[in-house]
Parts: C-alpha cells; sequence; structure tokens
C-alpha cells in the first residue's frame, strides 16, 4: 500500500504527464482489472454514468479477474486524477493501469 506522500507524487506525475501528453478536454482511456465480481464491476461502470463513456469489459482465461476498459471525454488531468482516486476508494483490490 502506498503512503500518502508516494500517493501525492504519484499523481502529480500523471498530471504533469498528461498535461504534457494531451490537449485537455480530450479523450481518455481508463483501464481497470478486478476480480470478477458483478458488484465491483457495475461499482466501476457506475462511476462513468451519464459521461457518455464507451465501457468493455473482457473476462480472463480462467474467469477469475475482468479487465474493463472505459473510454470517455475528459475535461483535464484533475478529473481524470478523481476519477482514478474515486475508484480506488469505492472498489476494493482494483488494479488501475
Amino acid at each position: 500500500m502506498q503512503s500518502a506522500n508516494d500517493s501525492k507524487k504519484f499523481y502529480n506525475k500523471l498530471k504533469d504527464q498528461l498535461y504534457e501528453t494531451n490537449t485537455w478536454p480530450s479523450k481518455y482511456l481508463f483501464k481497470f482489472i478486478v476480480k470478477s465480481d458483478p458488484l465491483k464491476i457495475n461499482k466501476i461502470e457506475s462511476v462513468f454514468d451519464n459521461m457518455g463513456a464507451v465501457l468493455s469489459s473482457a473476462a480472463s482465461k480462467n474467469g477469475r479477474y475482468t479487465s474493463i476498459s472505459i473510454h470517455v471525454e475528459m475535461k483535464n488531468p484533475e478529473a481524470v486524477i478523481k476519477k482514478y482516486q474515486q475508484i480506488g476508494k469505492e472498489v476494493d483490490d482494483v488494479i488501475s493501469l
């Protein structure tokens, strides 16, 4: 688990990279991996309700995990980071890519 300081550094670096590599607003691709639990999958998808997001998911070979891709227009890097943080708080054991 990351410390609060490590987390802050990570998100600051991500924000800088997003500003350097995109023009905002911009389409952004979120990717997550989670155990194949319908409640967890629905929780992740619900964070992007009413945003015009294009969602896709695929189960792993053995069906234990599901990858979720969400392509959505985001206002700025801060909005991207807020979504990552929201998912991290609301969904246990999620991997953000």
